[in-house]
C-alpha cells in the first residue's frame, strides 16, 4: 500500500510548494532551526535525568543573578 510512498517527482513538488510557500531566503534559518532542535532533543535523550529539586535550586540561581 505504502510502495513507492516517496518518489523523487513526489519529493520535489514538496519542494516547489515549499519555495512557493516560504520563499528561498527563509529556507537556511529554517533549516538551522529544525537542525538546534533535533539536536536539543538528542542532547536531552542522551543526559541523565535530573532531580526536580536541582533544577529548581539552578533556577533559584539564575534568578539571584
Amino acid at each position: 500500500m505504502f510502495e513507492g510512498l516517496f518518489q523523487p517527482m513526489h519529493l520535489i513538488v514538496i519542494l516547489v510548494i515549499v519555495l512557493i510557500i516560504f520563499g528561498p531566503g527563509k529556507l537556511p534559518d529554517m533549516g538551522s532551526a529544525i537542525g538546534k532542535a533535533i539536536r536539543g532533543f538528542k542532547q536531552s535523550m542522551n543526559e541523565p535525568e535530573k532531580k526536580p529539586e536541582e533544577e529548581a535550586k539552578k533556577l533559584e540561581d539564575k534568578d539571584k543573578k
